[in-house]
């Protein structure tokens, strides 16, 4: 459902508050659990369950991108506090510009992802719109944009070393289990076949998703009543 005018002129605005990326948000967090600050983070200052507090901050990173300035304060002030040791001994905290960069990016790629999959795909002029929406979006939460890569293709190139870098400790491999089972009420009904389907290919390596040949068919029915939807 459109909350703005301009939704009739963005790209990021047209596909942002829907189903299609809520049902990607499995791969978003996939990886996010798969980087040893932001799952320290979750396991130290989380006193939900990982769906439980995603479906609260994912719901103000939405408001944002239609109404920066009632969220920016919102989501600053939720993340001052979050900050410690990962199981590297390195310290972290939440409002890193390259830790913070890196979260929001796995949204981006979700939801590029929710596009290309759930629905029409985009040309190569949309893709670009959509990925500079992505940085306007990015911008405002007020922190430094200095990691945000400028184009498309050096996001991609970017994010392909990022997720990389990326590896499983104990507390992501914990979380892992729970993000390939969103339950109803955190992101709607999304299966746990196509939760595990939609993973990215470095998080299925390092969680163990290998998809049985019902999990695959399942997925392309799956894909095909959405984007018939």
């Amino acid at each position: 459902m459109a909350r703005s005018t301009r939704v009739d002129q963005s790209i990021l605005l047209t596909y942002l508050d829907t189903g299609a990326f809520r049902a990607t948000l499995p791969r978003a967090v996939g990886l996010q659990v798969l980087h040893p600050a932001i799952a320290a983070s979750f396991d130290d200052h989380v006193h939900t369950s990982v769906w439980g507090h995603k479906t609260r901050s994912v719901e103000a990173l939405i408001r944002l991108a239609y109404d920066p300035g009632h969220a920016m304060w919102t989501i600053r002030y939720a993340h001052e506090h979050v900050k410690g040791i990962d199981a590297n001994g390195d310290r972290y905290h939440a409002l890193d510009p390259e830790l913070f960069h890196f979260q929001h990016a796995t949204y981006v790629d979700a939801l590029f992802t929710a596009i290309g999959v759930y629905g029409p795909g985009l040309r190569d002029d949309q893709r670009d719109q959509l990925y500079a929406e992505c940085c306007q979006w990015y911008a405002g939460y007020g922190i430094s944009t200095r990691p945000v890569p400028e184009t498309w293709e050096s996001f991609v190139a970017y994010f392909s070393e990022a997720c990389a870098g990326l590896a499983v400790t104990a507390a992501g491999e914990r979380f892992g289990r729970e993000v390939l089972r969103p339950p109803r009420w955190s992101i709607g009904h999304v299966p746990r076949f196509a939760a595990r389907a939609v993973q990215h290919s470095r998080a299925k390596e390092l969680l163990g998703v290998h998809l049985s040949s019902a999990e695959r068919a399942a997925w392309q029915l799956y894909t095909a009543a959405r984007r018939a939807h």
